[in-house]
């Protein structure tokens, strides 16, 4: 293993922390659960460093290690467990830098997203949240890149369909009042 790959990868791991967590956190919706996999995708990056090209983006291959840590080991462990998702309300999802009111829309989407099914949800959240390309999403979860249209056009076309509802949910209850 050269040294010079060993210091790439702890380098981008470093950097790329804050983002792993919140992968972690969309894929599993459990704060402890995304710490967790943020832990153990340190481990593995570091454990198989010598397996990284260099000249790829460092920040694709941790989120390819922490998706396939997710596939085969956490996502089992949760369905045995019976965990859930977590709410939009607990999760704090600003870098301390925003104020409050801005946060509030953000928890709304958050919401909104946490009700798609798991490939959109996560392949919503490397697209539009990591600015992953559609081709690097598809290599990330090692799948087509005509896959990662499809699942992004169903996740719009539900979240459209939520957003809809939700005016026409206010002026019913508006209406019973």
């Amino acid at each position: 293993m050269s040294d010079d790959v060993h210091e790439i990868v702890s380098t981008g791991l470093a950097g790329c922390l804050t983002r792993l967590w919140r992968h972690g956190l969309v894929l599993s919706g459990n704060k402890d659960m995304a710490e967790d996999l943020v832990q153990a995708t340190c481990a593995r990056a570091l454990e198989r460093s010598d397996q990284f090209q260099p000249g790829a983006r460092v920040d694709m291959w941790l989120f390819s290690i922490l998706n396939s840590i997710w596939k085969n080991e956490f996502r089992s462990q949760k369905i045995r467990r019976g965990e859930g998702l977590a709410d939009a309300g607990e999760v704090s999802i600003t870098d301390g830098a925003s104020h409050a009111e801005t946060n509030i829309p953000a928890r709304q989407v958050l919401t909104e997203v946490q009700s798609l099914p798991e490939v959109q949800r996560v392949t919503v959240f490397l697209v539009y949240a990591e600015g992953l390309t559609y081709k690097e999403a598809a290599e990330t979860l090692d799948v087509p890149i005509s896959t990662i249209m499809s699942r992004l056009a169903a996740a719009r076309a539900k979240l459209g369909q939520l957003g809809e509802d939700g005016p026409a949910r206010r002026k019913k209850t508006d209406r019973r009042k």
